[in-house]
């Protein structure tokens, strides 16, 4: 919520430098802009002397065919300015597009760059709030902000041209009325900046709560709390309502304002023009010009208190973004890699220390692996057990280089893989989770997860042999049976069964499972076993489970308590030794002989 605070100045020179990187590739097409802008305005300015032409010099000479000369260049001007307005506009619209989507995707590709760590202290709302508002927030100032700001400024400087040109004393006493503008302006500005304030800390309220609720909407649901969850939602909404019509209220006082000035500007004009034309010593297009001078003076002075706040917003939306891609939260791959192709799985841990939360000592740290050394041969299947806590998650993290130890080192086939660049190394394992996610697509595309080096009889050859195969076929569409947001139409063990296949299609020679079993029935979780005892032939296995009956003819058990190894063995070599496995052993099947008995 502090961040949504930032409103930034107007103008910034250090982030100004920063986005105008993002427009160097466009630089031509800003000139052009920048030119088309200037003729514009030019074309703009000049129209009043085609009135002052027109009434001085046609009308007043009673000539029909200059009049009718004078009215046909006044419309060719016209036409001319619109043209180039036209595309002046189109320019500018593709520049601004041009520019977002260069730095939407930067943005991107820093988030799939970042570790883990980065997504734990970073709400997914805000994120999604950088990659699209703010974005959008200087798509604005691309387009309708730099280049049009030339285009105010150059129309402004015309028309004074031409005023004082035409004639200075009447061009002083249109201005006469600017110290009120520029006290207006400052006011506004001022309070515009204070609502704008409010408006961003109410709308990042919404999106948090949007996210949140929407996300849990079956705790609401199961606890009848829509009524109360909707009485706050009124609240924050009314909030930011409320905060919008304060930013209004200060608008709409504001532009009257301008146009109430512009209005004294025209009466000073009339009164003292009049006089003087009274006595002969001014035409009247003369002061019909100065009258359409006026009108066109304030117009681009609004539009410039309008490119203030585009301006204000895309520094505070610039800053939030540039901080994003100035975070440094990520795993480096090394400056020279060792080669990972032959891959034999022997895993080993070596004196490894882990936090997730590093403090300044190692007091203060909070260690969740604690000196843990083990190996796994290549080919051997090992399980990790333990309570919730002990860090048996973390050690798949670890090796999947997800986070980097504090202390110690991982070897795979002998090589630290911090040596190894991440996808090589991800490439050669593949992960099971308790939880899982699938992509909105079909069935087949989330299973090779569109990796065309993956075809389709590779990803049904899987599911057949985890038992998928049999209720794909069953969907409507089969293997191309459409998949909504998250899986939502497919039961829990169905998605395990496919993040199951999608696991096996990537042939990895280092498989974990991650409590991957957990949400399955039993006899699916028997299917599953079967294919398991086949397809764990050759590769390094990883299981996690707190059902011990699913790891008992595991090659090596390795006990965790509290971020330390106490035990390792085989189910009966640990049962024997009468410790923690013991204890969990006798927990598990003692509450399952309960539930029998009830």
């Amino acid at each position: 919520m502090h961040e949504e605070e930032i409103l930034g100045k107007a103008y910034d020179a250090s982030l100004m430098r920063r986005l105008l990187f993002y427009i160097r590739p466009y630089r031509w097409h800003v000139v052009l802009g920048i030119v088309l802008s200037v003729a514009v305005s030019g074309l703009e300015a000049v129209r009043p002397y085609f009135t002052k032409i027109a009434v001085d010099v046609n009308i007043a000479e009673k000539d029909g065919n200059g009049l009718l000369v004078t009215a046909l260049a006044f419309l060719g001007v016209l036409l001319l300015r619109g043209v180039i307005q036209y595309f002046n506009a189109y320019l500018t619209q593709w520049i601004g597009q041009k520019t977002i989507f260069d730095l939407r995707m930067q943005v991107f590709e820093h988030l799939q760059s970042r570790s883990l760590r980065f997504y734990d202290k970073n709400p997914i709302g805000r994120l999604i709030t950088r990659v699209t508002n703010d974005t959008e927030v200087l798509n604005e100032m691309f387009s309708s902000g730099i280049v049009m700001v030339f285009s105010d400024i150059f129309t402004i400087i015309g028309i004074l041209s031409l005023m004082f040109t035409m004639n200075w004393q009447l061009a002083l006493i249109s201005l006469s009325v600017l110290p009120l503008l520029f006290y207006g302006t400052f006011l506004f500005r001022k309070k515009a900046r204070e609502a704008y304030r409010e408006v961003r800390i109410q709308i990042a309220r919404i999106n948090t709560f949007m996210q949140e609720h929407i996300t849990g909407m079956m705790v609401d649901q199961v606890f009848n709390r829509e009524k109360k969850s909707f009485e706050k939602f009124t609240e924050i909404n009314a909030a930011h309502r409320n905060a919008n019509i304060k930013s209004i209220f200060y608008y709409a006082l504001f532009y009257p304002g301008v146009d109430l000035i512009g209005a004294i500007a025209v009466g000073l004009i009339i009164w003292y023009a009049g006089v003087d034309a009274l006595e002969g010593t001014i035409t009247v297009g003369t002061v019909i010009a100065f009258l359409q001078f006026n009108e066109m003076f304030w117009r681009p002075i609004r539009d410039l208190s309008e490119k203030y706040n585009i301006m204000q917003t895309a520094m505070a939306s610039s800053e939030r973004i540039f901080k994003l891609l100035d975070d440094k939260t990520a795993i480096v791959d090394p400056v020279h890699p060792v080669p990972f192709e032959q891959v034999k799985g022997a895993i080993e841990f070596k004196n490894v220390w882990f936090a997730y939360n590093v403090g300044l000592t190692d007091a203060e740290t909070e260690w969740i692996l604690r000196d843990v050394s083990f190996r796994i041969n290549a080919g051997e299947t090992a399980a990790f057990v333990g309570h919730t806590g002990a860090g048996k998650t973390t050690i798949t993290n670890l090796l999947c280089r997800f986070y980097d130890v504090q202390k110690g080192e991982i070897l795979i086939d002998g090589v630290n893989i911090k040596q190894i660049r991440q996808q090589e190394l991800r490439k050669h394992i593949a992960v099971v989770l308790q939880d899982v996610f699938l992509f909105s697509g079909d069935i087949s595309s989330n299973i090779n997860l569109g990796d065309g080096t993956i075809p389709r009889e590779a990803v049904e050859q899987a599911a057949r042999t985890v038992g998928a195969d049999e209720f794909i076929r069953q969907l409507p569409g089969g293997y191309d049976a459409e998949v909504k947001e998250r899986g939502a139409t497919l039961s829990v063990g169905q998605k395990q069964l496919i993040s199951f296949a999608r696991a096996l299609a990537y042939n990895p020679q280092i498989l974990i499972l991650d409590e991957a079993t957990s949400s399955i029935d039993t006899e699916t979780e028997q299917l599953i076993q079967q294919a398991i005892e086949k397809l764990l032939r050759g590769r390094t296995s990883i299981v996690i489970a707190h059902r011990l009956s699913t790891i008992q003819n595991a090659g090596k058990i390795i006990v965790m308590h509290k971020g330390e190894i106490r035990e390792i063995g085989t189910h009966q070599e640990l049962l024997a030794h009468g410790g923690i496995y013991f204890k969990l052993y006798q927990l598990q099947y003692k509450d399952q002989e309960v539930r029998l008995t009830a």
